[in-house]
């Protein structure tokens, strides 16, 4: 026989910082996302723009072929 008690001591302690009403899983307040960020979407869109470009480019530098040497 062990004389370590298999049920867990602080079971009846994990939950006593909770709030009955409050059913949050992590234990802390919903954060809002705040407001649009306008200027780093452009930037975000105008990033986008610059690697499909760069991805054309390469298209057409090597004559719209990509598998031929696979053949």
């Amino acid at each position: 026989m062990s004389d370590h008690d298999s049920t867990a001591h602080h079971a009846d302690t994990a939950d006593a910082g909770h709030d009955a009403g409050h059913h949050d899983e992590h234990g802390h307040a919903a954060d809002s996302l705040g407001s649009f960020d306008w200027r780093m979407w452009g930037v975000g869109v105008v990033g986008v723009v610059a690697a499909l470009i760069v991805v054309a480019c390469f298209v057409v530098s090597t004559g719209f072929v990509f598998f031929d040497q696979l053949a």
